[in-house]
């Protein structure tokens, strides 16, 4: 079980989104805060990057910025520009753009309608930028071209293809953060015990678990489980179960049209009304009405770190 691996499970309960902006002139957007995980490629051209507080920080072709944990920043021109002082973001137009710009870049973002962000993004720095060796990793220049061509127009399958170019987005940005220097601490969970029960809670979610089984899974006392698990994933074992249960849920719900039912039982839960307290005590909203938001409700533009349009 490894961190980027668990990280990408938790936010895939939210809804995926991508967008390219082309800008030219005098130029800037204001992104405010979401609750959720975004990230930019820079495709052309050369900016700014202007958060709240530090300096800005100059963006160049093939720039990656990722934003862990939503928070508020902008993209402008200029250094000059304050965060206070950058317009809103206006969504490009459905028409196709065909004169140059002087700057290109993609925004893309995991949007969690009620859910919370990972811990271990939450420890993450609020705004990361890199400039990955393309030379070294192709397969990330690829992963770019891929995404820019599946944004291109809409083609049969394309709910399934940007989402899946999301992720993986998303996973070569983690994985290039992973590599700075504050960030090689991350925790990974090594311990063969620890891990042994990590797998069974996500393998077989639906299986009515106790302590005492994981423990033995484990090969541990039930008091050594418990205090070794919660010392390397950060939270006891039967809460991380019940959030690992329900964040799956409100993945199947988004995607899927199974039945409430079906989906308590998946996800280790006795009866439909058992399944909807907890679910509604996790994320504040009945399943059903979960489904509805994330897969019905039209897109309202607005000022987010990517905006939520129906691109994805």
């Amino acid at each position: 079980m490894d961190v980027i691996s668990e990280v990408i499970g938790t936010i895939r309960a939210g809804r995926p989104s991508a967008l390219r902006v082309r800008q030219s002139g005098t130029w800037g957007m204001y992104l405010p805060g979401i609750e959720g995980m975004g990230f930019h490629v820079v495709l052309k051209g050369t900016g700014w990057l202007i958060t709240p507080s530090g300096q800005p920080v100059p963006l160049n072709a093939g720039d990656v910025v990722l934003v862990p944990h939503g928070v508020e920043h902008g993209l402008s021109h200029t250094a000059a520009w304050t965060i206070d002082g950058l317009p809103d973001l206006e969504l490009p137009s459905a028409h196709p753009v065909t004169e140059p710009a002087a700057f290109d870049v993609v925004l893309g973002c995991y949007r969690l309608e009620r859910g919370r962000i990972h811990r271990f993004l939450r420890e993450l720095p609020p705004v990361i930028t890199m400039s990955p060796d393309y030379d070294r990793h192709p397969e990330t220049r690829m992963l770019i071209e891929m995404l820019v061509a599946d944004m291109a127009e809409d083609l049969p399958g394309a709910a399934v293809s940007r989402s899946a170019l999301v992720d993986l987005t998303l996973v070569h940005a983690l994985r290039h953060a992973r590599g700075h220097t504050r960030l090689g601490a991350w925790p990974e969970v090594t311990d063969p015990g620890i891990a042994a029960a990590l797998n069974e809670m996500h393998t077989s979610a639906q299986r009515p678990w106790t302590l005492g089984q994981l423990s033995t899974i484990a090969g541990m006392s039930l008091t050594a489980f418990k205090r070794r698990f919660t010392l390397l994933v950060g939270t006891p074992p039967m809460t991380y179960l019940t959030d690992w249960r329900l964040t799956h849920s409100a993945r199947v719900l988004r995607e899927t049209k199974a039945p409430l039912a079906a989906i308590a039982r998946q996800v280790g839960y006795s009866s439909e009304y058992a399944f909807a307290n907890a679910f509604r005590r996790k994320f504040g909203i009945a399943p059903g009405r979960f489904r509805d938001r994330m897969t019905h409700e039209p897109t309202r533009p607005g000022r987010a770190p990517v905006p939520d349009a129906e691109q994805a």
